[in-house]
C-alpha cells in the first residue's frame, strides 16, 4: 500500500491535524455513573470521525482521537480480501464507499449475502494489491464529498499502528467468508497474537462461541452484536428480539451487547420517543455491559431531542435510571463533551461565560413563534431574554410575531380573510395579509403555526404542535415576563415603522413606548428593556430613555465596517446584531476565516449579538460537526461574542453552564479554527471562491427622522396599495458570503516538513 500519494496526502492531514485541535485532558464528570462497572462510558468512533471524513480512513481515524475522550475506541469494519488480508470497510461491497467502480469497471459480482442476491464490487474478489489503487469516499451522499478520492484502504494493521487508546473490531459477516474459502476466525486468532483488540464484536452467536475459549477475557471483551428484532440469528435459527430476552445465553460467550438505540428508547409511528424498555437493567443484572449504536448527528433524530444530539445522548447516559456503557458514534467529539462537560449538570449550575441566551420568537424551534407555548418553553429552557418582534393591528393593538406578513405565522391563507391581500414592496416582496389589514380579535381567529425553514430537507419542527398556542399583545408579554424572576429582560424589536405612520397612521413606536411605561418598564430597578431595529431613526425616538439597551441590527452580512460607520452607530445604540457569516464567512459550508467585525465594534464600545442558532445540522457549517454546541462554542469562545439569538434557548442556556469551560478547554470544547478544515481538501476538490461582503459604511447607517404621525390616510381603492420598490434596510446589497483566508505560515512549516 505505499505509494507517493497514498504517503503524502496522510503525513499533510497529520500536520494539519495536530494544528486545528488543542489536545488537554478530560476534566472528569461530575456524575456518579449507572453504569455496569460505574466507570464513565465509553465513546466508539465507528470509522473514526466518519461523520465528516470517508469511512475507516486514516484522517478519520486520526481526527477521532485528536477530538475526543482520551480513552476514546476506534471502531474497524473487518473484511478480508481475496489473499486474506483484513482491511477496514464500512461494507463487504466496496462501491459505496470507494473509487472501486471507476477503478475496476466490469468487475462488479452478484453473491448470496444472508440469502439475499445483492451485486457489487466485493473484497473477495481483490488482492491487497490491486486493492492499493482504490481511494476512499464518503459512502452518505448527505455528507461532503470535498475529502474524497485523497486517501488509501487502510488495513487493520494501519489502524492499530495508530496505537490508539482502545481497538474495537467488528466481524459482520463470518458466514459470507467462510463460502469464499476465507478464515475469518483463523484470521482473528492470528492477528491476536499480533495485535491487542480491545473489544470484538459480531452478530453471529456461532463465531464468538467458536472463539470465546481463546481469547484472554480480561484483555478484549467479546460483544454480542444485535441487528434489528425481527431479524433472524442464523446460529440459533431465532430472532434477535427472543435474543433478547435470554441474556443467560448470551453471558455464556459474550461480556457485552451492542444493541440499536431503539431497543432501549423505542419512538411511535410520529417520531416520538416511547417509554424506556427495561433492556438495560436487565443486561446489567446478568453481567453484561450495554453499547448503543446508530448515533449519528447528520440524521433526523426523534422530535423530542429538537435536532439536539447532545440531548439525545443524555438521554441514554444520563437519565437518572440507568446509563449505558458505550455509544458508538459517527461524530465521536459530541458523546465526549456529552459525557465529560454536560453529565450531571443541574439548571443551576453556575455560569461558566457571560453569555446572553436571547430567544428568536420564543422558542420558535420548538413551538409556533412569538405564542405563550413558545415563550414559556424559552423560560424554562433557561432563556435571559425573551423577545417580541412588535407588529401592531388595523385597531392600532401592539402584539408580538415574528412577521408582519400573516401568511408567514399564521392560517390567514385558509382563512375568510383572502380578500385582505395586498402587495406592498416598501415591505416585503410579493403579496401578502398584513398584520395592519386585520384588528386584534380578527387576529385572535387566527391559528399560529411552526416555521419549518428546513423542511426541504424534510427536517419538521415539533408536528405534533404545529398550529398550538396563543398570540399575546405586547401588554400580555410584558407582563409575562415581569413575573418571571429567572429572565434579566425582554427585547423589543420594531420594523416598518416609517410605513406604519406615514401610510397607515399607525405611531408604532408611539404605542410602544406608552404599553412600557404602564407596564412599570421606565423603572430603573424593573427589568432590562432591548430596544431592536434596523433603523436607526426607530433607536433615535427611544435615545432618552437612558435605562434601554438599544440595539441596531444590521441584517446583511458584512466583512467590515468604516470607523465612520461605528461612529454614528456608537451615537445611537449601545450594541449590534450581526448575521453568523459577518464573523465566519463560509464557501460551500467550509469556514474560510473570520473577519474583524467583532473587534472593530467591541473597539467602539459596543457589545455583540449574533443570529440566528438553530439546532438543525443544515444550518451549520461542516466545521461545527453537525452539532449546535460546536457551533455555540467556536462563536463564543472563538469569536468573544457577548450573546446569541436563538430559535431553541436550551441547546444555549445548557452550553454556558457547561464545566468543561471552567478549566483549560479539553479538545472536545475547543472552538473550531476557521479555515482549518479548506486546508484539509485537495486542491482540485476546494470550493469555489465566492466575491466578498461588502463593507458598512456610514452611508448605509444615516437615516432620517421618523415622519411625524398624522390622522390615518385614506384607503387605497380596491384594498391595494402601490410604492416603490424596498431598498435593503441598511443599504446594502445581499450578496453571498465568503473570503479564502489561508493560514500560509501552516502551509510553509509543512512544506520545511517534507
Amino acid at each position: 500500500m505505499c505509494n507517493l500519494r497514498s504517503f503524502f496526502t496522510p503525513l499533510l492531514a497529520v500536520l494539519l491535524l495536530q494544528s486545528l485541535v488543542v489536545v488537554v485532558s478530560a476534566q472528569g464528570s461530575a456524575s456518579t455513573w449507572q453504569t455496569l462497572t460505574g466507570n464513565r462510558p465509553v465513546v466508539i468512533a465507528r470509522g473514526g470521525f466518519s461523520g465528516l471524513f470517508p469511512d475507516s480512513s486514516s484522517v478519520a481515524f486520526q481526527f477521532a482521537t485528536l477530538t475526543s475522550l482520551p480513552d476514546v475506541v476506534l471502531w474497524c469494519d473487518v473484511q478480508l480480501t481475496k489473499d486474506g488480508v483484513g482491511i477496514c470497510a464500512p461494507d463487504l461491497r466496496l462501491d459505496n464507499s470507494t473509487s472501486i467502480a471507476q477503478v475496476m469497471k466490469n468487475k462488479d459480482k452478484l453473491y448470496l449475502v444472508n440469502g439475499i442476491p445483492t451485486r457489487g464490487w466485493f473484497t473477495v474478489d481483490f488482492t491487497l494489491n490491486e486493492l492499493s489503487l482504490v481511494f476512499l469516499t464518503q459512502g452518505i451522499y448527505s455528507r461532503s464529498e470535498r475529502f474524497d478520492y485523497s486517501y488509501p484502504i487502510q488495513t487493520v494493521e494501519d489502524v492499530a499502528n495508530l496505537k490508539p487508546p482502545g481497538l474495537w473490531l467488528n466481524i459482520q459477516h463470518d458466514a459470507f467468508f467462510t463460502q469464499h474459502n476465507l478464515s475469518m476466525r483463523s484470521y482473528v486468532l492470528s492477528l491476536y497474537r499480533r495485535v491487542v483488540i480491545n473489544h470484538l464484536s459480531s452478530p453471529e452467536a456461532g463465531f464468538l462461541r467458536s472463539i470465546v475459549k481463546r481469547f484472554n477475557l480480561n484483555i478484549t471483551k467479546l460483544v454480542f452484536r444485535f441487528l434489528e428484532p425481527n431479524v433472524i440469528e442464523p446460529s440459533t435459527n431465532e430472532t434477535y428480539g427472543s435474543l433478547s430476552k435470554n441474556f443467560t445465553f448470551i453471558k455464556t460467550f459474550a461480556s457485552g451487547i451492542l444493541i440499536p438505540k431503539s431497543y432501549i428508547w423505542p419512538l411511535d409511528a410520529s417520531n416520538y420517543l416511547q417509554p424506556h424498555t427495561s433492556i438495560v437493567s436487565d443486561a446489567h443484572k446478568a453481567g453484561l455491559e450495554v453499547f448503543v449504536s446508530e448515533f449519528y448527528n447528520d440524521v433526523p433524530l426523534s422530535y423530542n431531542y429538537s435536532y439536539d444530539p447532545v440531548t439525545e445522548y443524555l438521554r441514554f447516559v444520563d437519565n437518572g435510571e440507568f446509563s449505558v456503557d458505550g455509544v458508538l458514534s459517527d461524530f465521536p467529539v459530541t458523546p465526549s463533551a456529552t459525557i465529560d462537560c454536560f453529565s450531571g449538570l443541574g439548571k443551576n449550575a453556575t455560569p461558566q461565560v457571560n453569555l446572553s441566551v436571547i430567544s428568536k420568537n420564543g422558542a420558535s424551534g420548538d413551538y409556533p413563534g412569538c405564542t405563550d407555548l413558545a415563550y414559556q418553553k424559552a423560560i424554562l429552557d433557561g432563556a435571559d431574554v425573551i423577545d417580541c418582534p412588535v407588529q401592531i393591528s388595523k385597531d392600532g393593538i401592539p402584539f408580538c410575531l415574528g412577521s408582519i406578513n400573516l401568511y408567514e405565522s399564521t392560517t390567514v391563507a385558509q382563512s375568510s380573510y383572502s380578500n385582505r391581500e395586498q402587495n406592498i414592496p416598501q415591505i416585503k416582496a410579493g403579496r401578502g395579509i398584513f398584520t395592519f389589514s386585520l384588528t386584534w380579535s380578527e387576529i385572535q381567529n387566527l391559528s399560529p403555526v411552526i416555521t419549518n425553514p428546513y423542511s426541504k430537507y424534510e427536517l419538521l419542527r415539533n408536528p405534533k404542535f404545529r398550529i398550538s398556542g396563543k398570540f399575546l399583545t405586547l401588554s400580555d408579554f410584558l407582563a409575562l415576563a415581569k413575573n418571571t424572576s429567572s429572565l434579566s429582560g425582554v427585547l423589543i424589536s420594531i420594523e416598518n415603522a416609517a410605513y406604519l405612520i406615514e401610510k397607515e397612521g399607525l405611531p408604532v413606536t408611539d404605542k410602544v413606548l406608552d404599553v412600557l411605561s404602564k407596564a412599570g418598564y421606565d423603572d430603573p430597578t424593573s427589568k432590562k428593556v432591548m430596544i431592536e431595529s434596523t433603523n436607526s431613526s426607530v433607536l433615535m425616538k427611544f435615545r432618552d430613555k437612558n435605562n434601554y439597551e438599544l440595539v441596531y441590527r444590521i441584517e446583511e452580512d458584512i466583512q467590515d465596517a468604516e470607523d465612520a460607520a461605528l461612529k454614528d452607530i456608537k451615537d445611537f445604540a449601545n450594541s449590534v446584531v450581526i448575521s453568523k457569516a459577518s464573523v465566519f464567512p463560509e464557501s460551500s459550508l467550509f469556514l474560510t476565516g473570520v473577519t474583524n467585525v467583532v473587534p472593530k465594534l467591541q473597539s467602539h464600545g459596543l457589545s455583540v449579538y449574533v443570529e440566528t442558532f438553530s439546532n438543525e445540522f443544515v444550518s451549520q457549517a461542516w466545521d461545527f460537526f453537525s452539532d449546535s454546541t460546536v457551533e455555540i462554542n467556536s462563536y463564543v469562545m472563538g469569536a468573544n461574542i457577548s450573546g446569541v439569538i436563538t430559535e431553541f434557548p436550551l441547546t444555549s442556556a445548557r452550553y454556558k453552564r457547561n464545566r468543561c469551560l471552567g478549566k483549560e478547554l479539553p479538545s472536545y470544547m475547543s472552538p473550531a479554527q476557521p479555515g482549518g478544515l479548506m486546508q484539509l481538501i485537495s486542491l482540485f476538490a476546494l470550493p469555489p471562491a465566492e466575491p466578498p461582503n461588502p463593507v458598512l459604511t456610514a452611508t448605509d447607517v444615516k437615516e432620517g427622522p421618523l415622519p411625524s404621525h398624522t390622522a390615518s390616510p385614506p384607503p387605497v381603492p380596491g384594498g391595494g396599495a402601490t410604492a416603490g420598490p424596498p431598498g435593503a434596510p441598511n443599504g446594502l446589497p445581499k450578496i453571498g458570503a465568503c473570503i479564502f483566508l489561508s493560514n500560509l505560515a501552516m502551509l510553509i512549516t509543512i512544506l520545511l516538513l517534507l
